[in-house]
């Protein structure tokens, strides 16, 4: 059987011949590829600019049977071949046999699909337009808000948990994210699921990878994976359709979740994984050998994702392939935004493609566009290609923007060593450092972050990948290590944490579940761990004191919306930084222009302090309301609160937000 290995030989020979700008003035087309369907025919192309022979299968199922009818493809120009086949195929199941200029054939699925069948072996014709529900051609995401406000979630995480309130038969499923009226076990009291969202008051649904991947069988198991390992980047995963045997299936409930989440007052952020394959052996090497993927000189395969592999994106048809996709699931699943894995993999150019594209479409910065800028190792890029990484974000687009790995360190530690705290949780913080961070590092030099704008910078404390907030805390400040027995200091150290992030000029990006303590009962990496770990406690969320956790963080949610200081990602949104200084060893305070066309408050005053004692602070000029406290973050809804001057008592440990009414 003929895998994805070559001699060194031959496959430094195809490298050289790829990278040769003779092959891509010969080779690169922007025809159509896949099956382009119509009721009479279907034209199928596939680009093999140096196969020797392709053949075309067609199937009635899409797992199992033998060929129904074998077509021969022809050879056209540019390295498409292509052949029509008479009649309405849609919904009929097909892949390739491709023999490559060695002599060597191998049955492939077609790249360019946008349907395939269970487990994504078989590729499928479809209708798309009968895929679309009731109202699919009206569907318009809700009014981008004064702020964008990210929960990142799995789709079987969101549902998985029997307390959920969702029926056992769309637990894990598309379907469970339009349902709304579900509560904890049924009691119609305390919401879950997207009822639960609405009032936590998030704006933007980031859903980890939702394209079909290889790592979880489509049989109805109770496996779990993230899916970071791409098969069909074009397809919806199957195991989150309650008929993944049914192509269309997937496609159409899919759409309905994006639909719902539209109505229900979310935009849709897509978790996309364009620097790697799950296997080398893809349908994309199978169709042309190491054409996608970057090789190291000697030939082997680069390896900068850590996962075997990476796609070559500064590659003419590696980097169309990329860009027609994101711009696919932009138009035909109406997606509002795209995360990028491992982005530092991907050349500049291309994404400053994607965004001039995205742009062209649908407005400048209408569909939000970030990433990871970095990698797990360094990758071989040719002909001077630019990794889309740190380094790059001050040439970038203001658009394109960042995990911002800086602030998550600086607040709670570093994120590779388990027992090394930050400013929250025992350890120091320079003011300098605090200071960059409430402007998003724009314009900071040297150091490990530094931003052209704030409108670059996403501010986090928690994604899926490694240790929860709560987690950390736990581990860096309870001896004992409970993850569900929480100790006051460990709470404390939490509200003060995403008090901070609140703070920060930029993108707010939260985990899911976050906001309850969400716990992984300190395991780093839950890749692939069961779902009962991975899930979202509904419980957890409903019990005392996670709720009154959660509630801290929906008052900051509520407020943020409401200060200019913050929200401000423009140019001169540094400047709104007034001064800063230190009240204590282990305080900082920042004072802030707020001033705005409807603000309530012309400046904001932020104190933090994990001083482990109280401590008076002097106040600017001007009388104070206070606005969040460690106990609320609400205190700007009350009226009737007393305003301050001259000076205010800082917590022993805590956030302290205090806004100048306006003159």
């Amino acid at each position: 059987m003929h895998t994805a290995t070559q001699t060194a030989a031959a496959a430094t020979a195809r490298r050289k011949m790829y990278d040769s700008k003779a092959f891509e003035a010969q080779y690169h087309t922007d025809a159509p590829l896949g099956a382009l369907w119509s009721p009479a025919s279907t034209r199928f192309a596939l680009w093999a600019p140096t196969a020797r022979q392709v053949a075309l299968h067609l199937y009635e199922d899409g797992a199992a049977g033998s060929p129904l009818l074998t077509l021969e493809l022809s050879r056209g120009q540019r390295g498409v071949w292509e052949a029509v086949a008479e009649g309405d195929l849609d919904g009929r199941y097909y892949d390739f046999s491709v023999t490559d200029s060695d002599g060597i054939t191998r049955r492939t699925a077609d790249p360019w699909a946008r349907a395939c069948g269970r487990d994504g072996a078989r590729s499928m014709v479809i209708d798309l337009h009968r895929t679309d529900p009731e109202g699919w051609a009206g569907d318009t995401p809700p009014a981008r808000g004064p702020e964008d406000i990210i929960w990142e979630v799995h789709v079987k995480d969101f549902s998985h948990d029997v307390h959920s309130g969702v029926p056992e038969a769309l637990r894990g499923k598309y379907k469970a994210l339009t349902l709304t009226g579900t509560t904890l076990d049924g009691d119609g009291v305390h919401p879950t699921c997207i009822d639960y969202l609405k009032r936590l008051g998030v704006n933007y649904v980031q859903l980890m990878p939702v394209f079909d991947y290889g790592s979880v069988p489509e049989d109805g198991s109770d496996a779990f994976n993230w899916g970071y390992d791409p098969v069909n980047y074009n397809v919806p995963e199957g195991s989150y359709a309650t008929d993944p045997n049914d192509g269309a299936v997937r496609i159409r409930e899919l759409k309905e979740a994006i639909q719902a989440l539209h109505q229900n007052g979310f935009r849709v952020i897509m978790d996309v994984v364009y620097n790697h394959t799950y296997k080398l052996d893809s349908w994309l090497w199978r169709t042309e050998p190491w054409y996608f993927y970057r090789q190291n000189p000697d030939g082997s395969p680069a390896d900068g994702s850590g996962c075997g592999n990476d796609l070559a994106s500064e590659r003419s048809m590696c980097a169309r392939y990329i860009l027609e996709s994101v711009l696919y699931w932009a138009r035909e699943y109406h997606m509002d935004g795209f995360r990028f894995d491992l982005m530092a993999l991907l050349d500049t150019q291309l994404m400053e493609r994607i965004r001039a594209a995205l742009d062209r479409e649908y407005g400048k910065g209408e569909k939000i566009l970030f990433g990871e800028p970095w990698s797990a190792h360094s990758s071989p890029m040719h002909r001077g290609a630019k990794p889309a990484g740190k380094r790059a974000l001050p040439t970038l687009d203001e658009n394109i923007g960042a995990f911002c790995d800086a602030t998550r360190d600086l607040v709670k530690g570093h994120i590779l060593h388990a027992e090394r705290p930050g400013f929250v949780n025992g350890g120091s913080a320079r003011l300098s450092s605090l200071s960059m961070a409430v402007t998003g590092w724009a314009g900071a030099q040297g150091g490990r972050f530094a931003a052209r704008s704030a409108s670059q910078t996403i501010n986090y404390l928690s994604s899926h990948d490694d240790w929860t907030l709560w987690d950390k805390l736990v581990i860096t400040m309870d001896p004992a290590r409970c993850f569900d027995q929480p100790t006051p200091v460990v709470l404390q150290a939490n509200r003060l944490a995403v008090a901070f992030c609140f703070a920060c000029q930029g993108h707010w990006f939260m985990l899911a579940g976050e906001e309850f303590g969400r716990t992984k009962q300190g395991l780093q990496n839950s890749f692939d761990a069961p779902a009962a770990l991975n899930q979202l406690d509904w419980t957890r969320a409903w019990t005392a004191p996670w709720q009154a956790l959660a509630d801290y963080y929906r008052g900051l949610i509520a407020l943020r919306g409401l200060l200019p200081a913050l929200c401000d990602k423009g140019p001169g949104a540094p400047g709104r930084l007034l001064s800063s200084w230190r009240p204590g060893r282990l305080a900082a305070a920042f004072h802030l222009d707020n001033k705005g066309p409807s603000s309530r408050w012309d400046a904001l005053m932020l104190f933090f302090s994990a001083a482990g004692q109280p401590r008076p602070a002097a106040l600017p000029d001007g009388q104070w309301q206070v606005l969040v406290d460690p106990d609320s973050s609400f205190r700007w809804q009350d009226p009737s609160s007393a305003l301050l001057s001259g000076q205010v008592m800082l917590p022993a440990g805590g956030a302290l937000i205090l806004g100048r009414a306006r003159l």
